[in-house]
């Protein structure tokens, strides 16, 4: 018990910076980064342009239809020998693209919940589509894409931990490194579980908060 206790305070902090240091940033960079490609995807989606419909529909289809793993080493074990990706890029590349992909289809179907009747009392009354867009329907769609994209983002952090198998050095990877030391793999992976929990109960919670607030809007 006590070589358990000493291995728990020895890891506490190198997972606890892999957490802060890799796992977060590659998120959130992730996150941003794949919304601007889901609004862009959701927009051409929408569009009346044939041809950019099928370019978008596409890239759904590839990223929604294989799995997150595949991507990333077709990305950086693939791609990587001939255009020689860093491991941050190339996660921060796929993470994107994959969010994009899946958040498109909810920025998507939020915009197409709003009444047509909404664009066509704004047209009437002189707006442009710039206008429509952004003060009619954006701040309609946002609060009904809300808990999907919340959801997502959850699910993201999570998923954060397969950029372990591409050498990048976030909470998983700092666990596998100290479990083939101390040769306690049960113990590091369960602390990693708690990391994991822990950011996520507390996302939940603040997306609670998010989703209460407005609907007073």
């Amino acid at each position: 018990m006590e070589r358990q206790l000493s291995i728990i305070q020895n890891a506490a902090m190198p997972l606890l910076q892999g957490f802060i240091t890799m796992t977060i940033p590659l998120t959130l960079i992730s996150f941003v980064l794949g919304l601007i490609v889901a609004i862009v995807t959701a927009l051409a989606r929408n569009s009346k342009i044939k041809p950019l419909q099928a370019i978008f529909f596409f890239y759904v289809w590839v990223f929604r239809g294989t799995p997150l793993l595949v991507q990333l080493f077709i990305v950086f074990f693939g791609l990587g020998r001939t255009l020689s990706i860093d491991p941050f890029p190339a996660a921060v590349l796929i993470f994107s693209l994959n969010t994009g992909a899946y958040a498109s289809e909810t920025v998507r179907s939020a915009l197409l919940a709003i009444p047509k009747g909404q664009y066509e009392s704004a047209a009437s009354l002189g707006m442009s589509q710039w206008q429509i867009l952004s003060r009619i329907v954006a701040p309609q769609a946002f609060k009904i894409a809300l808990p999907p994209l919340s959801n997502s983002f959850i699910s993201l952090i999570k998923d954060t931990s397969l950029a372990a198998s591409i050498t990048i050095v976030e909470v998983f990877m700092a666990a596998q490194r100290i479990a083939a030391t101390t040769y306690e793999p049960l113990l590091l992976y369960s602390m990693v579980a708690v990391y994991y929990l822990v950011a996520t109960t507390l996302l939940t919670f603040l997306q609670g908060k998010l989703e209460a607030s407005m609907d007073n809007y």
